[in-house]
């Protein structure tokens, strides 16, 4: 199979959705230069993000530390990088060091990580780091992310408490199979409400990431600010298989 033609299809891929992306926006009244598309691209190949980092593309995520550390150096240094999901502590100081371009981290679970990040940030001497609070909306044990109620807490540690980092919003990844519910965007809209009435932000100022490849354009019906799509751009994933 030639990797051109896969090329390609990402680019098109992309288009389209970007194309769904002003139709959900403007069916809501909302500006679709309000919503960004993080093109989320793990297990794919360095020549499939180039492709689209040349199509004028240039925010990107990566969901594994390892990975993330081996493709970045190989990509330009305007390249948007988002890390999603979770973060392990004991990964914060290669993942600052090896990607010093990464623009933010969605999204920060704990105390325990912000702090980390926080100390991490200042040791390099890099600019502050934007991050988004990961909230478990969905209540699920296996999910990471902070119960709701918790949110407001954990907001008020990282932007009172650590420096380093510039609170930018809030996260969420949803359900097991990664598609939400309207019950899930809208209790992470209703955090975003309490954490702004709490420390006197306005929303506006206060990120919603939520949504993916199944459900965004719910998502931004619904608020959403920060898209993560990866398969309806490059296609479904590719693991590795196990020995």
């Amino acid at each position: 199979m030639a990797a051109p033609a896969m090329e390609g299809i990402a680019v098109t891929a992309l288009r389209s959705v970007m194309s769904r992306v002003r139709q959900s926006a403007a069916k809501v009244g909302r500006d679709p230069g309000g919503v960004r598309v993080v093109a989320v691209s793990k297990t794919k190949p360095i020549s499939l993000i180039r492709q689209l980092y040349d199509a004028g593309h240039r925010s990107f995520g990566e969901n594994y530390v390892q990975e993330f550390l081996e493709k970045a150096p190989q990509l330009p240094e305007d390249i948007e990088w988002h890390f999603i999901g979770h973060l392990q502590t004991n990964k914060v100081k290669s993942l600052l060091t090896s990607v010093p371009h990464l623009d933010m981290v969605e999204g920060v679970d704990s105390q325990k990580l912000a702090n980390h990040l926080d100390r991490a940030v200042s040791a390099i001497g890099r600019k502050p780091l934007k991050v988004l609070v990961q909230v478990n909306t969905s209540g699920e044990t296996s999910k990471a992310g902070v119960d709701p109620p918790a949110c407001v807490e954990l907001v008020k540690h990282v932007k009172l408490g650590c420096p380093n980092l510039e609170f930018r919003g809030l996260m969420t990844i949803g359900m097991p199979d990664y598609t939400s519910t309207p019950e899930n965007f809208k209790t992470l809209s209703n955090c975003r409400g309490a954490v702004c009435k709490e420390l006197g932000i306005a929303e506006e100022q206060c990120e919603l990431s939520m949504g993916m490849s199944g459900d965004f354009e719910l998502a931004i019906e619904m608020g959403s600010t920060n898209v993560r799509i990866g398969s309806t751009i490059f296609g479904p994933r590719e693991y590795p298989k196990k020995q």
